[in-house]
């Protein structure tokens, strides 16, 4: 059994997964944590990152004497298989977090055929900002996905003239809502927050969830997710939002619980998103690629995307795109520039492959939008 290291819910996992291995007499557990060559060195401090995984990552495998190994991706292997990561998907993911995901995978496999993995804990016991944010509360849209006429703006004028998407994410948004079961006794705030969890949990999560499975049976390796064991999710869904909160924390209840089984330095962590890379090469590299297909005139993704804004975005490095791609989330989209650049490239690849024009209109509604 193996177990993915890093932040608090993973710290959760491999503390109970070690223990059991100690009682029971088995060998010391495995774990895993991912990081980029020359990551500490080009390391950029974030509200959404605000330090490192590697000193917590040293904290866990002191305390539970795990077997620890550390795998290193270098730029151009993430770039490189960017391709790879978006075949495994079948269709435009999450850029470079998709490609270093699918190399963690296959790292992993070398040692392992099953692992246990932190995600889902964030959607069950609110860990996103967006549980906390009163624009993302007051949105009436999925909280992650505000910035709609700035996506938009990328399409082609000839086809975003035709689509009218901010009428069908209303219509997906309020039916989602319809859908709701709320109890008599709820608080307001309680009532408002089972929305936004559910809406997280029954979009958000499938994303993330999609993400894992093909991510990971791509090389062949099965990935267990704890924390969305269904009686757990039935449990919390059903747990008032001021327990849920405690102490107004993000997961503060799950803090609560877990406080005399982690170092506090775990438990009182800020939110640490899935580690990304900081080498300045990436970027460099994600523009050439973008660059040699954009000096193509015949590509045919210039009938489906906006040509001039495009090569806009590549002139400024991607700073003329400002809004965060995926809401307020991870710490890669405090770097909008890099992965805004990755997800084009990414959807610039999945068009080459696919040569279907309608088959990528009906992805690009699905993915870009909701």
């Amino acid at each position: 059994m193996l177990c993915c290291l890093g932040g608090l819910d993973s710290s959760i996992i491999v503390a109970y997964a070690s223990n059991y291995c100690k009682n029971n007499g088995l060998p010391p557990l495995d774990t895993f944590s991912v990081d980029y060559v020359d990551n500490d060195k080009n390391f950029v401090k974030s509200d959404f990152q605000p330090n490192s995984d590697n000193y917590y990552i040293e904290l866990m495998k002191k305390k539970f004497e795990t077997n620890h190994h550390q795998i290193v991706i270098d730029t151009p292997e993430l770039a490189n298989n960017l391709e790879n990561a978006m075949i495994a998907r079948d269709f435009p993911g999450m850029a470079d977090v998709d490609s270093s995901f699918l190399l963690f995978c296959q790292n992993i496999k070398n040692d392992a055929t099953v692992c246990l993995s932190g995600e889902c804990s964030d959607e069950i016991f609110a860990g996103y900002p967006w549980f906390f944010r009163e624009d993302a509360l007051n949105s009436n849209t999925f909280p992650w996905s505000i910035a709609l006429d700035e996506r938009q703006k990328l399409l082609n004028p000839s086809i975003s003239s035709k689509i009218n998407l901010k009428d069908y994410v209303d219509y997906r948004y309020n039916q989602s809502l319809s859908e709701i079961e709320f109890i008599d006794s709820d608080s307001k705030e309680t009532s408002e927050k089972r929305k936004i969890t559910y809406l997280t949990m029954n979009w958000f999560m499938q994303t993330l969830l999609d993400r894992s499975d093909r991510m990971s049976m791509y090389n062949g390796l099965e990935l267990r997710v704890p924390f969305c064991d269904y009686r757990l999710v039935q449990y919390m869904w059903n747990v008032p939002w001021e327990m849920k909160a405690l102490n107004g924390r993000e997961k503060g209840l799950l803090r609560y619980i877990v406080k005399d089984l982690l170092p506090n330095e775990i438990v009182d962590r800020k939110k640490s998103p899935y580690p990304k890379t900081h080498n300045p090469t990436y970027l460099a590299k994600v523009k050439e690629m973008l660059t040699q297909i954009m000096n193509k005139p015949n590509a045919p993704i210039n009938n489906l995307l906006n040509r001039e804004y495009i090569l806009e975005i590549l002139k400024t490095d991607g700073k003329a795109f400002t809004r965060p791609w995926f809401g307020q989330l991870m710490v890669w989209m405090s770097n909008n520039n890099t992965n805004f650049l990755m997800f084009v490239l990414v959807f610039f690849i999945l068009f080459f492959i696919m040569k279907n024009t309608f088959f990528i209109k009906c992805i690009f509604n699905i993915y870009f939008f909701i």
